[in-house]
């Protein structure tokens, strides 16, 4: 059996455990044992396929399979990966692993939340392993759907407006995405929708491609935040659980980066490359804008969401640049976004739970009650503002550095614009960590609260440590994408 079917069993099998599952301490059982296989295998998937890689394996997706599903239209479950899928798969692992223990008390209805949080994973696994543009697409509406029940079931705040507003704004993205396809797949002549293999007729007409491009990269966008189409994004996380807010910011978002460099700008590389200025415009401004929104902010939530904004701004900024420095820097901004984001909810979930405030202004002095707690979220902070030696640094480093190489004054331009986020982000970040660590507690009743439990402190520790590792050793990533960045380049540049 092909292993990357595993990445779909597992959760299948999952969401049948559960559903047997009688009590709390069942479901926890079957959460952790799930998460931790998915995880397992996820290592083992990145370590097999570098040495396969070093023996000499140049295919552009290894592990590939195909069994056909519905003849009449041609659509095949295909699967595959390269080192960018393999990437992904592992970031989700990590998130979905440490997502059960930042939920492990969570209540009510603790079996039902865990089934629509493995659908949720499965959704993911299935969208990353995919080569298939229609089973892409079912994988990718399998990720959202969910979403919807669990913010509008287990959030807070204004749980229903939001759950209501991600899902339409997100379903018209799909709608968009849809139309792309079906124009990709028809425009092709293709006899399959296997993205490799309508790549290699490269017969769509470029006025087709002027067309389908914009619908596309607008459809994957939506999920990737994209200016003006983000504003879903700040109250689908404000109101999330913490786990939902880990896996939303930390793996769904990265679905639409992925795909716009995927399929978007490999398929229709000639629009890509002459319409590529619009969307770069609109990326530069997300990378800006959500940086001076979060500045303007006092939720914790909102401030990180907005600082996520900005991110997967930088992102599709990356990717549109169309160097091989800079879209290495955007899988690499993938990653420690994904990284990042999932630490900062995971440690505002535990403050909040605490303080039941996510204000700023309500928790000077949190170091000398919660340090762990505490020094948390500082290190997240620098993590964030791109301190060295962390995966910040590595990944807007790279971005920066491959955008600035585009010798036009155009991208030059915009390039110095994107970095000014670096400076904005210093001072949300700062702002906040300076509330928290100095002055005396406001609150009397704060002064009675605990520190953070081993289930909490595990999954901090967790993702402090996978977020330093990415900042010390990122070769080796480099090194795992290299190959993947290249093939998707080499069609849309050539």
């Amino acid at each position: 059996m092909n292993i990357l079917l595993l990445f779909v069993i597992i959760p299948t099998v999952m969401l049948l455990a559960l559903w047997g599952c009688r009590n709390v301490r069942q479901t926890r059982a079957v959460m952790v044992t799930g998460s931790t296989l998915l995880l397992a295998l996820s290592v083992y998937l990145t370590i097999d396929f570098v040495s396969l890689r070093d023996a000499g394996e140049n295919a552009p997706m290894l592990y590939t399979a195909s069994w056909s599903w519905y003849r009449p239209l041609n659509i095949c479950l295909s699967i595959g990966v390269d080192g960018i899928s393999v990437a992904m798969l592992l970031l989700s692992s990590i998130i979905v692993f440490t997502g059960t223990f930042a939920s492990w008390r969570l209540q009510p209805m603790t079996k039902e939340f865990f089934l629509w949080y493995t659908l949720l994973s499965a959704g993911v696994y299935g969208f990353f392993i995919s080569t298939d543009l229609f089973t892409m697409f079912m994988f990718y509406e399998t990720a959202l759907i969910p979403m919807y029940l669990l913010i509008g079931v287990w959030g807070s705040g204004r749980k229903e407006y939001s759950a209501m507003k991600l899902t339409l704004m997100l379903m018209g993205g799909s709608a968009f995405l849809l139309m792309g396809i079906l124009g990709i797949y028809f425009g092709s002549g293709a006899t399959t929708m296997n993205i490799n293999e309508i790549a290699a007729l490269d017969n769509i007409p470029v006025d087709m491609q002027y067309i389908f491009f914009p619908l596309t990269f607008i459809g994957f966008g939506v999920l990737g935040a994209l200016f003006p189409f983000h504003t879903w994004s700040p109250d689908g996380h404000a109101c999330a659980p913490t786990s939902v807010s880990m896996l939303h910011a930390g793996v769904l978002m990265k679905l639409g980066g992925y795909g716009c460099f995927r399929i978007a700008m490999y398929l229709l590389p000639e629009a890509a490359n002459d319409l590529a200025w619009i969307f770069i415009i609109l990326t530069t401004i997300s990378v800006v804008y959500g940086a001076l929104s979060a500045i303007s902010q006092t939720d914790l939530k909102y401030i990180n969401a907005y600082s996520s904004v900005s991110h997967c701004g930088l992102v599709l900024f990356a990717i549109l640049m169309m160097t091989k420095t800079a879209c290495t820097g955007a899988i690499l901004q993938m990653l420690s976004h994904g990284l990042m984001t999932a630490l900062f909810f995971a440690l505002i979930g535990m403050i909040y739970g605490r303080t039941h405030t996510r204000d700023i202004r309500q928790m000077r002095g949190l170091m000398k009650i919660m340090p762990f707690l505490a020094v948390g979220y500082v290190i997240a902070g620098l993590a964030n503002l791109g301190l060295p030696g962390f995966s910040g640094f590595i990944a807007e480093m790279t971005v920066f550095v491959g955008a600035f190489s585009v010798n036009d004054t155009f991208h030059r331009v915009v390039t110095i614009i994107a970095c000014t986020s670096i400076v904005i982000t210093a001072v949300y970040i700062l702002r906040v960590v300076g509330r928290i660590l100095y002055g005396e507690p406001e609150n009397e009743e704060h002064k009675k609260l605990s520190d953070a439990t081993w289930d909490e402190r595990f999954t901090v520790i967790c993702l402090i440590l996978c977020v330093a590792a990415l900042g010390i050793a990122p070769m080796w990533v480099s090194n795992l994408i290299n190959t993947g960045v290249g093939d998707l380049l080499t069609n849309i540049v050539e």
